[in-house]
């Protein structure tokens, strides 16, 4: 039986009152150079929210006759939706959590188009245009606040894990809620949600009336990480790499729970930075955790980084197990010395411009066959470089696991081809089995089918 709501019309509030012409027409576009398509998927997945799927084509086949168009009326805009998911909805009227997210949906898609991606005054073919790019992203999202000392611990962490180890993260929330920290993180289920549940009650606790649960998102993964319902600040970068860059200049430490391929992507991606020459003397704090229990995952994950990157990667790491109160009493004192350097370098408390990523680190990586068999996963280079490259291996599984382009790439041709020295090789296996028997892979119980074949 069909439980959707057939239609409803929904009327924007604030600047989104008053879109041009040009904008609705561009978002009820459905050609390829058009914005409906992927209007259409991020709203589905905003709507989405609180399903326990991870499969954005699944998501898409579930809804086949979803649709939204966006007409302008004299006094402003409208949005007609049909056949959304009935459970965004309360008394016929969507939820108005899910309706500011879809704004910002929006918003965030309308700006990064027509001011970011085709528009002349950035050049994205420069680490410094892409860096700029990702600021006026941001800033256009609000996220930019002045005048406010460092406070923002980005958490990374799974989607798909255990009940255990979503309780140690929000209990570590808790914590950090309590010692007047915000919260930052990829927006969707699991670790991206637990901090940002647990920092709500320490910050009430406190009478912290100010308290901020970022979400950073982008177009590919949103539908397999659709918003938390606890996400009060939402901005969808234009694709992964603005994403991640976005976490390092906004954050001003990170904590990384257990997770799978999404959160290696995310932990190589920072230590390329770290490990970056021009880094070395950077102040942000890194903390690996998880409860009694994650002790052996946490194994894993230094062994496979001593095996690949060696001792200098993991010198750049901390590792605090099943002490969340000590996790968040150090991460309190390192925002002392976060803005004790942003003083003395005179870099600002919102945006962290001093640290140096190159093109490689931001230039859209794209998971089909013929990228992922030609990356360089050998040691006869710089270990940064190595850490950038290893990164996009974690990207292509991640896309061949969850995100629809990526699953149906998969079905066409069979999994990616993973090619490299051979202690490379071995160590990344050794990993990713890990990951499939702890169920660390996807969000869906049945048998997992590797997205990948590993050549030794």
């Amino acid at each position: 039986m069909n439980t959707d709501i057939a239609e409803v019309i929904i009327r924007p509030e604030g600047s989104l009152q008053i879109l041009s012409y040009q904008e609705a027409q561009q978002l009820c576009d459905a050609s390829d150079v058009g914005l409906n398509d992927i209007l259409m998927r991020c709203a589905l997945a905003v709507l989405n929210t609180g399903s326990e799927a991870d499969n954005e084509l699944a998501l898409l086949e579930k809804h086949p006759n979803f649709s939204i168009d966006v007409g302008v009326k004299g006094r402003g805009v409208q949005l007609i939706i049909k056949n959304a998911p009935r459970h965004a909805f309360v008394d016929n009227e969507l939820i108005m959590g899910l309706k500011e997210h879809l704004f910002a949906v929006i918003r965030d898609l309308i700006y990064s188009r027509n001011e970011i991606l085709f528009s002349k005054k950035i050049n994205l073919n420069t680490a410094h245009g892409i860096t700029n790019a990702v600021f006026h992203i941001a800033r256009n999202a609000q996220l930019m606040k002045p005048n406010v000392l460092p406070n923002i611990v980005v958490c990374w962490g799974g989607h798909s894990i255990p009940e255990n180890e979503y309780h140690y993260s929000k209990h570590l929330g808790y914590e950090l809620g309590l010692r007047n920290l915000d919260i930052c993180t990829g927006c969707g289920p699991g670790v991206m949600k637990g901090p940002m549940k647990g920092a709500i009650l320490g910050h009430g606790k406190q009478r912290y009336q100010n308290g901020r649960y970022i979400g950073m998102t982008e177009p590919g993964i949103i539908a397999a990480e659709a918003p938390n319902a606890f996400v009060n600040e939402l901005c969808i970068m234009p694709d992964i790499e603005k994403r991640l860059e976005a976490f390092v200049r906004i954050g001003h430490g990170i904590i990384i729970f257990p997770g799978g391929p999404g959160t290696m992507e995310e932990l190589l991606y920072l230590l390329s930075i770290l490990l970056h020459p021009d880094n070395t003397d950077l102040t942000l704090p890194v903390i690996l955790t998880g409860d009694e229990y994650s002790k052996a995952y946490f194994e894993g994950i230094i062994n496979f980084l001593n095996a690949t990157l060696g001792s200098e990667a993991t010198d750049k790491i901390k590792l605090i197990i099943n002490h969340p109160r000590d996790v968040a009493t150090y991460m309190k004192e390192q925002m002392e010395a976060v803005r004790q350097d942003r003083k003395a370098s005179s870099d600002a408390y919102y945006y962290n411009w001093r640290m140096t990523l190159e093109l490689e680190h931001q230039q859209p990586f794209i998971p089909n066959h013929k990228n992922m068999a030609k990356l360089s996963l050998h040691k006869d280079q710089p270990v940064h470089v190595l850490a950038s490259q290893l990164r996009k291996a974690f990207s292509g599984i991640v896309a061949g696991n969850v995100k629809a382009d990526g699953i149906k790439e998969i079905r066409r041709n069979g999994p990616f081809d993973l090619h490299g020295d051979k202690e490379i090789m071995h160590a990344m296996d050794i990993l990713l089995e890990s990951f499939v028997t702890q169920k660390r892979m996807k969000l869906d119980t049945s048998e997992y089918h590797p997205c990948y074949k590993i050549h030794k």
